[in-house]
């Protein structure tokens, strides 16, 4: 039966040992002089017209022009003062982008540290809610939807992988390993998804988001996450050998290995599991691919992946599949 709403994950036995486990700012080329209005390459009158756009000279009684030199000063003076303000603002945006800079890396520093104790900060329904929409999930785009049958305790990663994907991922550690199954409407599917948390840090979370992308290592039918088959549940049946179709995301923006296995409720085996990426493709005619499997594997993975976004403090850097 699944826990109550709020309940926390149940407590399990301490996690056994495992070994394995330019500046924008530069200035533009100088103006051609004799294109400058003050320019003194022609005669005023001859080579070109005389323009003014300020004020006319004045004229003192006796029709004598008066002097410019009073109000070149102030005129200069202002075109200065103008300078320096234009200055300042410069710098002040750039030094103002630095702060914003600085404040992003710690936002983010912070939201991957927060999401490292996720699994027992936040009560069961927030991770892997009671029911599950997953609105154009299915083949051809179709609705999906999927109910919680079973939520594993919170334990350690012996129970829940193969043990040559758990030796790929020893380098990231195991805090702890968080895992419900889900059925669709209909109970002909059953899915187990789940979250590893790691020990790892930013640095080492990425080097294996890079190698599982570089060695397509979720890809590899010997590297499959195993399922949770629940007692007195529809996915009583569902051992290693019912495991159809699956997915692993290593994430970047926190400690954390999010994954999902798919397989068929009847308890029918399958020989060559396929991944959900390949089983999803466009002309894909395995049985797994032919039943929708690889979306209830992705569509579901997907959205819990979404849950432990929305849980975590701060915004993410890096979106769902």
């Amino acid at each position: 039966m699944a826990p109550p709403a709020s309940a926390p994950f149940p407590a399990a036995a301490p996690a056994p040992h495992d070994p394995a486990a330019s500046s924008p700012y530069a200035a533009g080329p100088a103006p051609d002089p004799a294109m400058s209005w003050n320019s003194s390459a022609g005669t005023p009158g001859r080579d070109r017209p005389v323009v003014t756009f300020g004020e006319p000279e004045g004229y003192d009684a006796r029709g004598r022009g008066l002097s410019l030199a009073g109000r070149v000063a102030p005129r200069t003076a202002a075109a200065a003062a103008c300078m320096v303000l234009g200055l300042g603002l410069i710098g002040g945006a750039v030094t103002g982008s630095w702060i914003i800079d600085d404040g992003g890396d710690a936002t983010t520093a912070t939201s991957f540290s927060s999401s490292a104790g996720l699994w027992h900060n936040v009560p069961v329904d927030e991770l892997f809610p009671p029911t599950v929409l997953g609105t154009g999930a299915g083949p051809g785009g179709a609705d999906r939807a999927w109910t919680r049958i079973a939520v594993a305790p919170a334990a350690g990663c012996a129970d829940g992988f193969d043990a040559l994907l758990r030796k790929v991922l020893a380098p990231v550690g195991c805090q702890r390993l968080i895992r419900a199954t889900y059925t669709d409407a209909t109970q002909s599917y059953v899915t187990t998804v789940g979250l590893l948390f790691t020990k790892a840090d930013p640095a080492a979370m990425t080097a294996l988001a890079k190698r599982f992308e570089s060695e397509r290592l979720d890809r590899r039918t010997d590297l499959l996450p195993l399922p949770y088959a629940a007692k007195g549940t529809a996915a009583e049946r569902f051992g290693p050998h019912q495991r159809a179709s699956w997915t692993i995301s290593v994430l970047t923006d926190a400690p954390v290995v999010a994954y999902a296995v798919s397989g068929w409720a009847d308890g029918r085996t399958v020989d060559t599991p396929q991944p959900a990426a390949d089983a999803e493709a466009s002309g894909a005619t395995t049985a797994a691919a032919q039943a929708g499997l690889g979306n209830e594997a992705q569509g579901l993975a997907d959205r819990i992946e979404r849950r432990l976004r929305q849980n975590t403090a701060g915004p993410a850097t890096e979106k769902p599949s």
